[in-house]
């Protein structure tokens, strides 16, 4: 009897799980569609980015390229909540902060030793299949730029 309850408990646990992640229209992984996006040279490029969520919890993790073309790896775990994450491979920021607006659009801010450095808007398509991210702010050299990346899901 105890092994069919703990049974039943893990399989509505792995049950529920899917469930949120399926809910989520920002989960999956997304391919960056260049002919579609218009992205400042020199600023960072992202190529991938996988979205997971679970239980609240958000992991995102995304490749690219840096403003020299070198390859990168950034990752990003927190929750949507208005709060500073900690962001580990990017070196434009050290910090994250993601609010959702409605189900379909995200806001980020990307903190720098505390200052704001690049602001965001982050949006998926209402069939799902794309997500265009919106992204202003001050390059490490000081420029301002305006990034339009569009993605599709994979």
């Amino acid at each position: 009897m105890k092994m069919r309850t703990i049974a039943l408990t893990l399989a509505s646990s792995v049950l529920a799980g899917t469930v949120c992640l399926a809910a989520d229209p920002h989960a999956g992984t997304w391919k960056l569609n260049e002919a579609k996006s218009k992205i400042t040279p020199r600023t960072l490029k992202n190529t991938q980015v996988v979205y997971s969520s679970m239980f609240g919890q958000v992991k995102i993790k995304a490749d690219g390229v840096d403003a020299s073309g070198k390859p990168l790896h950034v990752e990003w775990s927190g929750k949507i909540d208005g709060k500073d994450y900690p962001v580990s491979g990017d070196p434009n920021s050290d910090t994250r902060s993601y609010t959702k607006v409605n189900e379909r659009t995200l806001t980020t801010a990307n903190k720098k030793n505390g200052k704001v450095r690049v602001t965001g808007q982050v949006v998926i398509s209402p069939d799902g299949k794309s997500r265009t991210v919106t992204l202003s702010g001050t390059s490490p050299q000081g420029k301002k730029f305006t990034n339009v990346a569009v993605y599709d899901k994979q």
